[in-house]
């Protein structure tokens, strides 16, 4: 008579017991090293490139991305409110100035800020 194998009718241990790592491990190693996703689809019909998708993904935490020199979400008016305060002053002077040279009936140069000959 075979006895049955140890691994027979035993059900498998929950995920995060034992020796594994758990989730909470994982993401902190991914985010303290960063990780990068990158690829392309491209769609073209009898040799002619109709379009073409390029896909750039990084997980990485704030402190690493900065390490990377990646910090673009701190000058979007979007995401932060620094940014926004300053694109609503430099929006804020421009139209003091259109303002102005409406007001004096002199337009000046938009190139050089000085006045332009009538």
């Amino acid at each position: 008579m075979t006895q049955p194998s140890p691994m027979a009718g035993r059900l498998p241990e929950p995920y995060g017991s034992g020796g594994g790592a758990n989730l909470a491990d994982i993401l902190e190693r991914v985010l303290d090293k960063g990780v990068v996703i990158a690829g392309d689809i491209r769609i073209n019909l009898l040799d002619i490139e109709l379009l073409t998708v390029k896909l750039r993904l990084i997980v990485a935490s704030v402190d690493k991305a900065k390490e990377m020199g990646i910090d673009w979400w701190e000058t979007d008016p979007a995401l932060s409110s620094g940014a926004r305060r300053d694109e609503l002053a430099r929006e804020n002077a421009e139209l003091r100035a259109r303002l102005a040279e409406l007001e004096s009936g002199r337009p000046r140069s938009r190139a050089h800020g000085r006045e332009e000959a009538p």
